[in-house]
């Protein structure tokens, strides 16, 4: 069987184990897929270690010690959950692992069992044919759907692989350039979060005698326009103007993008652009009230905030003061889940041999860095001083916008080309890096 399609089997059962992550302590139970990943790597000389830092929460890691204890060592975060499905607005089983036109149906086939897979059959591939250079350890992370507190969250605190090297979910897709040439996706960081609840205070009274009420439903409804309102101004830097440039528009064009203005210019990617280029604010959630005959004398509301690397959580909430206005007094701010964003930088061993395999598999595509929008494991990594990466690749006719389009969506699914090609790179920068 080829390494491809030893990758497949693996990815269909991961699949098939179904770790929906429903964001609470008893749900994920990556247990499954972390003995589906043992019985893997059976027969092999790998140090194995489980990590279960509550019931069946099990995150595990698989080293090869490198000959060399000077060599860079290599870490591959590839993470077990998956998010929950409507099934009903499935066509395909979104458990079965079925490969239908070409493509791998399930949940999590491109978020990011298909990653995952790879990076276990990779090392596998790696144990199986003697030593590297440098060490190389293969992690399948739980909980990575619920920000990694029971995942990579707690392992970076308790578990002894190395964080100095790390590449995790996404990268290799490919650019739509105006001009119809290509460039290659590679993800160098991440926004953080500045989760936020905005509480608002009123007079309780009995819904049939309103009148001279301070109503607090009326106050959180006004705060909710405020805030929607808000329109942050674009963060222009280096990756930014990187980006912008790579889609060779026409100087109108490319000037309007760098002034924040015209992403329409971007197609499929207009909402994923703006993210890049902007501290983003969205209200998800708002709350008032138990009975109808009760005026409720509290409301709040919830606010999902990603700041860009180098936006403080002071910086958000004097963007929320100022759009509050002569309310900001009224209104209590309650920090949620806040973390600063990451990002790596685009130079050094590591990036330099991911543009180095990039280039081996699609020559002359220049490689454009890029900031995710979302989260994923590798914002560990960088805090503990190391770098982290998005990497996997993907066939010429998958842009950027279609594999963003698949994560989370009814029917994700995964083509069977680009499994094949992200095995090869994996097992190419393995090459390169630790010399396997």
């Amino acid at each position: 069987m080829s390494l491809t399609d030893t990758t497949i089997a693996l990815l269909q059962d991961l699949i098939r184990n179904g770790c929906v992550n429903a964001l609470t302590a008893d749900s994920g139970q990556e247990a499954k897929n972390a003995d589906t990943l043992e019985a893997f790597f059976a027969g092999t000389d790998v140090r194995v270690e489980r990590y279960e830092p509550h019931p069946d929460r099990v995150s595990i890691a698989f080293t090869v010690e490198g000959t060399d204890p000077a060599a860079e060592p290599l870490t591959l975060l590839g993470h077990t959950d998956v998010v929950p499905v409507d099934e009903d607005k499935w066509t395909q089983d979104p458990f079965g692992g079925e490969i239908v036109d070409g493509r791998i149906y399930g949940r999590g086939a491109t978020d990011m069992l298909y990653i995952t897979a790879a990076m276990a059959a990779c090392v596998r591939d790696v144990a199986q044919h003697g030593r590297p250079r440098g060490t190389v350890t293969f992690v399948g992370c739980a909980d990575e759907e619920a920000r990694g507190g029971l995942g990579a969250a707690w392992l970076a605190e308790n578990a002894s692989f190395s964080w100095k090297n790390c590449l995790s979910e996404e990268g290799g897709s490919h650019l739509p350039v105006s001009d119809g040439s290509d460039a290659l996706v590679v993800v160098v960081g991440e926004k953080g979060a500045g989760q936020r609840r905005l509480t608002v205070h009123g007079d309780a009274g009995h819904g049939s005698a309103p009148f001279g009420r301070d109503m607090a439903v009326a106050k959180i409804g006004e705060v909710a326009r405020r805030i929607a309102a808000i329109e942050p101004t674009v963060r222009s830097d280096e990756l930014w103007e990187g980006y912008v440039r790579a889609w060779k528009f026409d100087p109108a064009t490319e000037k309007a993008l760098l002034a924040g203005e015209g992403y329409e210019a971007f197609g499929q990617l207009e909402s994923y652009s703006h993210a890049m280029s902007h501290l983003t604010i969205s209200p998800t959630v708002l709350r008032a009230g138990n009975a109808i005959n009760v005026l409720p004398s509290v409301a709040w509301m919830e606010l999902d905030i990603r700041p860009l690397p180098g936006q403080t959580q002071e910086d958000i909430d004097q963007v929320l003061r100022d759009a509050l206005g002569d309310l900001a007094g009224e209104v209590e701010i309650t920090h949620l889940i806040t973390e600063d964003g990451t990002v790596s930088p685009t130079s050094g061993p590591l990036y330099d041999a991911i543009v180095s395999t990039f280039d081996e598999f699609f020559p002359g595509a220049p490689v454009i860095p890029t900031i995710a929008a979302g989260g994923s494991d590798l914002r560990f990594a960088r805090r503990k001083a190391g770098v982290g990466y998005g990497f996997a690749l993907h066939g010429r006719e998958e842009t950027l916008g279609s594999v963003l389009g698949e994560l989370h969506s009814h029917d994700e699914s995964v083509a069977v080309e680009d499994v094949d090609l992200t095995v090869r790179a994996y097992r190419s920068l393995l090459r390169r890096f630790v010399g396997a």
